[in-house]
C-alpha cells in the first residue's frame, strides 16, 4: 500500500484517532534473524538452531527476536507515512509500552498498522504518539489472530527552520 503523504507534520492533526496506513508484508528470513543475533549478541538456540527448535520448541521452528520485529518500526513507518515539506529532523523519542503477544516464525511475514494516538506541541516541534500493531502472516499465507508486537511509539518532528538545541530532544535537565 502506498504511504500516506502529508504536506507538513501539522497535517497529522487531522488524523488523531485514525488508522493512517497498513504496510506491505515484510518477510522475516532465518538469515535476517541470524544477522540480528550477531549484531545484538543474543544467540539463543530458539532463534538460531532450526533442528533443535523443531524438536524442543513449542513453535516447531526458530522464531525472530521480539526486538528484531520492534527494530523494523523505523523502516515500516516510512512505508506508512511521508511528510513532504518542512521537516528538518525526526527523532525516535521512545516507547511508552511494548508487548510481544505472539511469535514470528522464521520465513513468515509481518506488516504494521499505524494509528495516530495523540499529538502535542513540544520544544518547537510536534510529538506524535502512534499505536502500532504488527501482524503476522503464517507460512501458509494466513494472517494470525494475535499480533506479534503491539507498541506505543513516540516520534518527534522538528521543522527545518527550527533552532534545535542539544537539549530539545529531552525534557529533563542534567542533575548536578
Amino acid at each position: 500500500m502506498p504511504p500516506l503523504v502529508l504536506k507538513s507534520f501539522d497535517d497529522l492533526k487531522d488524523f488523531v484517532g485514525c488508522e493512517i496506513n497498513v504496510t506491505d508484508w515484510f518477510e522475516i528470513t532465518q538469515d535476517r534473524i541470524l544477522k540480528f543475533a550477531e549484531a545484538t549478541e543474543d544467540r539463543q538456540w530458539i532463534h538460531l538452531d532450526p533442528a533443535r527448535a523443531k524438536r524442543e520448541s513449542p513453535y516447531g521452528a526458530t522464531i525472530a527476536h521480539g526486538f528484531l520485529t520492534l527494530s523494523l518500526l523505523s523502516d515500516l513507518s516510512q512505508q506508512a507515512l511521508q511528510i513532504q515539506n518542512g521537516v528538518g529532523m525526526i527523532v525516535n523519542y521512545g516507547l511508552n509500552r511494548v508487548r510481544f503477544p505472539a511469535p514470528v516464525l522464521a520465513g513468515s511475514k509481518i506488516r504494521a498498522r499505524f494509528t495516530v494516538q495523540s499529538l502535542q506541541d513540544v520544544n518547537n516541534g510536534l510529538e506524535a504518539t502512534f499505536s502500532v500493531v504488527l501482524e503476522v502472516q503464517s507460512l501458509e499465507g494466513q494472517t494470525q489472530p494475535k499480533p506479534c508486537c503491539v507498541a506505543e511509539w513516540v516520534i518527534r518532528y522538528y521543522p527545518r527552520d527550527s533552532r534545535f538545541s542539544r537539549n530539545a530532544a529531552s525534557e529533563c535537565s542534567p542533575r548536578r
